[in-house]
């Protein structure tokens, strides 16, 4: 039987709400780590996360920062983009699966979108042995800076067609990756894939990618 639960995560001083859908046997846990000013409630991210459901992985959509913390960030919109602060939310919640069942029988995923896919990587690079593939959906692999070169994980990047600079930005960044990482342009998508079809298509991707790769 499927498990659909609203925790509360320990990570460091911070304790952050998220939404579990666990199958009983999940093929992966997918972490969902959301973009600059969003919540676990993003209209977008929860359609990706029932798409994967539908492929028996099981999904963790979570807010990175605490209520206190988004009061200061709705007025500052400094928190959003410290990149060190999210990437280690992430790290702190791949530990808290590990030791929770049946999440920490099978591997993690990370799927980050806008400034999140950065904090994705930057997790990704310090759990390489527990995350076993990465989606970036519209992000900003660029911000992880020298972590890039540190990933090892199976990396998709999916970008918009018509997302022009950060086509550029995610260019750049499969360079810095090298092998591990792939790039996908989504036809006639803009930077938020509201055009019609377009979200469909990240989530058949980024559930192919998943699937392939953690199942590893």
């Amino acid at each position: 039987m499927d498990e659909q639960a609203a925790v509360t995560i320990p990570v460091g001083d911070a304790d952050l709400p998220a939404d579990l859908m666990l199958p009983a046997e999940p093929t992966g846990v997918v972490l969902f780590a959301h973009g600059s000013g969003s919540s676990r409630h993003s209209p977008r991210n929860v359609a990706v996360a029932r798409a994967l459901n539908g492929r028996g992985l099981g999904t963790v959509l979570v807010d990175l920062l605490t209520p206190a913390e988004d009061e200061v960030d709705a007025r500052t919109a400094e928190l959003r983009f410290d990149i060190g602060l999210l990437a280690s939310r992430l790290a702190g919640i791949v530990d808290w699966l590990a030791v929770q069942r049946p999440a920490g029988d099978v591997k993690i995923g990370l799927f980050g979108a806008s400034t999140g896919a950065a904090a994705a990587l930057v997790a990704a690079s310090s759990r390489a042995n527990r995350v076993g593939a990465v989606v970036s959906r519209g992000g900003r692999p660029d911000l992880a800076g020298s972590a890039l070169a540190q990933v090892r994980t199976p990396t998709l990047l999916l970008v918009g067609g018509l997302d022009e600079e950060v086509i550029s930005l995610n260019e750049r960044a499969a360079v810095e990756l090298g092998d591990v990482a792939e790039l996908r342009i989504v036809p006639g998508a803009t930077h938020l894939f509201e055009e019609p079809g377009t979200l469909e298509q990240v989530a058949d991707q980024a559930g192919a990618w998943f699937t392939t790769h953690l199942n590893r």
